[in-house]
């Protein structure tokens, strides 16, 4: 398994062609896309060529519509080894750049597809869109498909409770704290990573020491008190996050501060994975110390117990 990051007009390593392809942004990996990877393995054994994920890096929206760009679910890297372990034998990702985006569906089809990747199967969603301003559709597709003798297979939307999965749905269910159902549609808890950074200390204080997690480069969820499950390498440890403000200390910036259950040491300049896998409560100001305490007290105990039975 391979992953490659290349121009449009590059040509890719042989190892890439000659197979089944899926294209597509991929943000969050959801149980949709997961579905496209199962169809692109059957029909890469049937052309005997390798399973390809195609993607695009930075995301199109940050150049054509930065205003509407919103933080991804997944950084580059993530998304490439998580479609990986959905069955992509190689990832290959696309730099975007205006001469991408300015490609006509023909010119994507044909440059890209056919000639660069000599693609012999192509397996897509039923909304799938390329070329520019997504002019290219299913049904444009499948007539470049019939020219040049490509199979083409549609895979319809992975539907739970009733909608369809979507990177959108994950958003939005984060967007409202609702981890869990952000995770029931990924397949796995929703992860944040962030590098630690000295903090006031205020939570060792109240005998509960927090990471305060900075340079995270996807989407926190809404503000809360979640527990979490947080990763070191391959160490683990059960937690309770907060994202918020502090209002009990009148301190209002929104940070995302963590706190190891049965954890020792110091953790400054570390890189940390945290998993949310419930919101435990709202964050909310508190009378003094004494409360807060008796309310950290159950937030842990909580905590511990969720991410230890979580499923």
């Amino acid at each position: 398994m391979t992953i490659h990051t290349l121009a449009w007009d590059e040509m890719p390593p042989a190892s890439s062609r000659g197979g089944a392809v899926t294209i597509g942004n991929f943000d969050g990996v959801h149980r949709g896309h997961a579905a496209l990877l199962v169809e692109v393995r059957r029909q890469a054994e049937a052309v005997r060529g390798p399973a390809v994920a195609l993607t695009f890096d930075p995301h199109p929206l940050q150049l054509l519509r930065p205003e509407q760009f919103q933080p991804v679910l997944t950084t580059t890297a993530e998304r490439a080894e998580l479609l990986q372990a959905c069955g992509a034998e190689q990832v290959l990702i696309l730099r975007t750049t205006t001469a991408l985006l300015h490609l006509n569906a023909s010119d994507f089809f044909h440059h890209v597809l056919h000639e660069r990747l000599a693609a012999r199967a192509l397996v897509e969603g039923v909304n799938f869109g390329f070329g520019r301003n997504r002019e290219g559709t299913v049904d444009t597709l499948a007539t470049f498909c019939r020219q040049t003798g490509t199979a083409l297979t549609i895979v319809p939307p992975v539907v739970w409770n009733g909608q369809p999965i979507s990177s959108s749905r994950v958003r939005n269910a984060l967007k409202r704290g609702a981890v869990r159902e952000a995770a029931e549609l990924l397949n796995r808890p929703y992860r944040l990573r962030g590098t630690v950074a000295t903090g006031l200390q205020r939570g060792r204080t109240l005998g509960f020491p927090t990471a305060n997690l900075e340079r995270i480069e996807t989407l926190c969820p809404a503000d809360g008190v979640y527990a979490v499950r947080v990763h070191r390498g391959r160490e683990h440890w059960p937690g309770a996050a907060n994202i918020g403000p502090n209002p009990t200390f009148r301190e209002m910036g929104r940070k995302v501060e963590v706190h190891l259950i049965h954890f020792q040491g110091d953790l400054v300049g570390q890189v940390l994975a945290v998993d949310f896998l419930e919101r435990l409560r709202d964050t909310r100001p508190f009378a003094g110390v004494a409360e807060l305490t008796a309310q950290l007290r159950q937030d842990v105990e909580k905590a511990e117990a969720l991410a230890t039975g979580w499923r």
